[in-house]
Order: C-alpha cells, then structure tokens, then sequence
C-alpha cells in the first residue's frame, strides 16, 4: 500500500498537481524505505543524458560526504519543474521534462515561440540542464510552474510568468563547473551561479564539486552523483493529539480527510486543523483517534501531520 501511494504522489508531483508536501512524502518515503526516482511517463522521450536525483542530507541528521578538501560550489535548490534542453550544431534541437530521469516527455513547441531559454547556443552539441520556476508571490508557485509544462495550449504557456535557470550541462565545456555556468550565462542562460534567487522558491541548497574532472572521478549510484548533494534542514513538529477526522469536500468535489487536532502553536499560528490527504495515508502512518502526531507547517503556511509519536 504505502508504495502505491508514493508512487502515485511521486507521478503527481511531477506533473504539478501534488496531494503531499515534501515533507510528507519525504517522511514516508523513509518510513518503508521508498528510493524511486521521478516516474515513468506515457509519451516517452529518451534524454540525450541521464538526468540524475540529489542525495538527501538533512542537518543535523545526516553525514555529508566529505570531499577530501576539493572546491565546492553552493548554489540554491530550487523548486520548480526540471527539464533537459538538447542543442545539436548550436539550434535546438529538444526540450524534455525530466520524467523518471531516462525518459521524459517531448515539449519542445512550447518553447519555440518564448524567450525562455535561447534558441541557439554556438555550433555545439549541449544538453542544459536546469529548472523551470515561478516566482514566490504566485500562489502554489512550485505547481504553477510544474503544471505549465502539462498545457496543450502554446499560447496559454507563453503568457505564464516563468523562468529557466540552468544548473548543468553535458558534456561539460569547461574545467570547472563555475566556468561552465560563465559559459551558459554568456549564451543567454540564467544559472544557478548568478544570484541567490531569492525570488524563486527552493527547498535547500545544493553543494557540488566544482572541478569536472574530480566530478566525474567520484562516479556515480544508480540514482545521483556522487559529487554533489542538496542539504536541507527537517522541519520540526509539535506534538499534538488526534481528536477526530472530519470529511471535507473542495471546490473540485473531492472529499478530503482533515485532522482536528488539540490546539497548538507553530510559527505563530494557532493550528487546530491539518490535511490527511486521504484514507491511505492514514493507513501508512498507522493514525487512530487519540493518538499523539507530529504537527508541522509545510513552508510556513499547510498545516501536515508528518508522523505518528506514540
């Protein structure tokens, strides 16, 4: 059960219309030892290059891999919609969503007529890597930007306010990953490298290996480079009692299972309801009426319940 419904949540997150936070599937995830990556989209596209996860390293928790002193870049993980663009002799050539990281989905005549991301770059063979995003003050910017890719409408994608900001290529162009951003920044590319993009949502940050060649010798698992990770900090709950379970309908008539909880302070707030997604992910945490859970606010707004205490 718990596998179906993160694969299920791991399909709906990257199409943009998510039914967990982060935290939650991040939580059950490690809960039944849940290590898929992305999923296996219906019109497949290969990408010219495996696009690769982040492993996962939580402060405070988690050990990170120690790199023996090599410069390392520290760049913002940001959080949209992942895409690989493909130019062959300099033109492009493809734009692929990410997918399960082999294969994607072909969206290429979305972009053909927005000044999204360059339309040449030289006379070169490049895949970019990099993420499409939203700015904070759209609500549900991370969705808002997902969910643009699943558009039939070219018109209606050309009008959303949107931003590509590339954080790889392949093959690499330069000694060091630095250098390559220089590079693409100089095609007309935003990278990772510019500012802090603070307008942008993201979900921690990522600390890579700058030297390619060093990058390249860690190698890597079948799932992420071993020369990078995305650190990010565990939001911390309170705890709280399971008073009942009411059913809620939504605008879209779907009926949701909410939380009431005993009342309880976090971040300023007063919470005494949260969202329980729906039967399965009750039946994953093992709640029941009376028991203790772990409250938090994803991103300082959702109120979540993360967990079963006692």
């Amino acid at each position: 059960m718990s596998n179906d419904l993160l694969d299920k949540a791991s399909k709906a997150y990257y199409e943009g219309r998510p039914f967990l936070t982060d935290e939650e599937f991040d939580r059950l995830a490690e809960k039944v030892g849940y290590d898929k990556v992305g999923y296996n989209p219906d019109a497949k596209h290969k990408h010219t290059f495996p696009m690769y996860s982040l492993q996962k390293v939580f402060e405070g928790e988690d050990t990170p891999p120690d790199y023996n002193g090599l410069e390392v870049v520290d760049t913002p993980k940001l959080d949209g919609a992942a895409i690989a663009i493909t130019y062959e002799h300099g033109k492009l050539k493809s734009v692929v969503t990410r997918g399960d990281g082999v294969e994607g989905v072909n969206i290429t005549d979305k972009f053909m007529f927005t000044n999204i991301i360059p339309l040449t770059v030289g006379e070169i063979f490049l895949q970019v890597t990099g993420e499409i995003v939203a700015p904070k003050n759209i609500e549900n910017a991370r969705n808002y930007a997902s969910g643009s890719l699943n558009l039939k409408s070219v018109e209606e994608f050309s009008k959303r306010d949107l931003t590509f900001i590339a954080y790889g290529c392949s093959p690499s162009m330069k000694n060091t990953f630095k250098e390559d951003m220089f590079d693409l920044g100089v095609f007309g590319f935003n990278t990772v490298t510019q500012g802090d993009w603070e307008q942008f949502p993201n979900d921690g940050r990522v600390i890579r290996v700058n030297d390619n060649r060093q990058f390249k010798k860690l190698g890597y698992t079948a799932h992420h480079p071993r020369g990078a990770y995305a650190l990010k900090t565990r939001e911390r709950g309170v705890v709280s009692t399971l008073r009942d379970v009411i059913w809620q309908t939504g605008k879209s008539g779907k009926v949701t299972p909410v939380a009431i909880l005993s009342p309880v302070v976090i971040d300023d707030a007063v919470v005494q309801r949260a969202t329980l997604n729906n039967m399965a992910y009750i039946e994953n945490l093992n709640l029941e009426i009376g028991c203790q859970v772990e409250v938090i606010r994803s991103g300082k707004i959702i109120p979540c319940i993360v967990g079963r205490v006692q």
